[in-house]
C-alpha cells in the first residue's frame, strides 16, 4: 500500500517536472533571451532642424565635368556641399577632386568599387573605405588645413551590422539622406526639381548626382532654397 502510495506521488513529481520543463521551453522560444536587430542602424538621416542650412550630397562614380559645373553652380549662389567620391573615381580624376576641394567643398567617402557593403565581411568593409581614405588623403595633404571629414555614404544605401563595424573602429559616421533625388535613373530636371525642394527644411540631406539633368535643376532648386530664407552647405556643418 504504502509502496504504491509513493509510486504515485512519484509519478505525478515527474509529470510535474515534465511539464514545468516543456513550459519553460515553449517560453525560451517565444521569447529568445539573445534577440539581435537585424541592423544596428545608427546612421544619420538628417541634421539641424533647429539651423538654418540644408545640405546637399553628391555621390561620385562618373561625370568630371559635371561634377566641376556643379561646383561653379554653388559658388556662384556662395554655397557649398559635400561630394561623397569613389576611390576608382578619384584615381582616374585627381585634378577635378583637388579643384573641388581647393574651392571649399567637403570630400567624403563613398568607398572604392561601389560594391553592396550589406554583403561585404568586415575586412572587405574596411579595405574599401581605407583604400579611397588612403588615396583621397594622398591627394589633398597638400592643401592647406586640410582634414579627413571622416564621412561614409554606403553605395546605394546598403546598410548592415558589419559595415557599422567598420566604421566603427575607423570612426566614421554613416551618412544616408532625408531625400533623395533619384536622379541617376530620372533624367528629367523637373522631375529632379520637384522631389529636392518638396516641404524642405531646415536639417534636410538631399542626394544627388553629376547627371545633366541634374546640373539643369540645381540653379532652380538653389533659387527655392533660397528664397526659403535656407541656405546650402557641407554635411559636417549641418548635421
Amino acid at each position: 500500500m504504502k509502496e504504491r502510495h509513493f509510486r504515485s506521488i512519484w509519478a505525478n513529481f515527474v509529470i510535474v517536472v515534465t511539464l514545468i520543463t516543456t513550459f519553460g521551453i515553449a517560453v525560451a522560444v517565444t521569447f529568445p533571451t539573445n534577440v539581435q536587430a537585424q541592423t544596428v542602424n545608427n546612421a544619420i538621416y538628417e541634421g539641424d532642424k533647429d539651423g538654418k542650412s540644408i545640405a546637399l550630397m553628391f555621390n561620385v562614380y562618373e561625370n568630371a565635368p559635371n561634377v566641376e559645373k556643379i561646383a561653379q553652380i554653388l559658388d556662384s549662389y556662395g554655397f557649398k556641399a559635400t561630394f561623397f567620391v569613389g576611390g576608382s573615381w578619384v584615381a582616374k580624376k585627381a585634378n577635378t577632386l583637388l579643384k573641388i576641394a581647393s574651392s571649399g567643398f567637403e570630400i567624403g567617402n563613398h568607398g572604392y568599387l561601389h560594391r553592396d557593403h550589406a554583403k561585404l565581411t568586415l575586412a572587405q568593409n574596411t579595405e574599401e573605405i581605407v583604400l579611397t581614405e588612403r588615396l583621397v588623403d594622398s591627394i589633398l595633404d597638400t592643401l592647406p588645413d586640410y582634414k579627413n571629414c571622416k564621412l561614409f555614404a554606403p553605395p546605394s544605401g546598403s546598410i548592415g551590422n558589419v559595415m557599422f563595424e567598420a566604421c566603427k573602429q575607423l570612426d566614421y559616421k554613416v551618412i544616408m539622406w532625408t531625400r533623395d533625388t533619384i536622379d541617376w535613373r530620372d533624367h528629367d530636371a523637373e522631375v529632379i526639381y520637384e522631389r529636392a525642394i518638396k516641404d524642405v527644411k531646415a536639417g534636410d540631406l538631399i542626394l544627388m548626382h553629376p547627371t545633366d539633368c541634374t546640373v539643369e535643376a540645381l540653379p532652380r532648386v538653389l533659387e527655392y532654397i533660397k528664397s526659403k530664407d535656407l541656405s546650402v552647405d557641407i554635411v559636417s556643418n549641418v548635421i
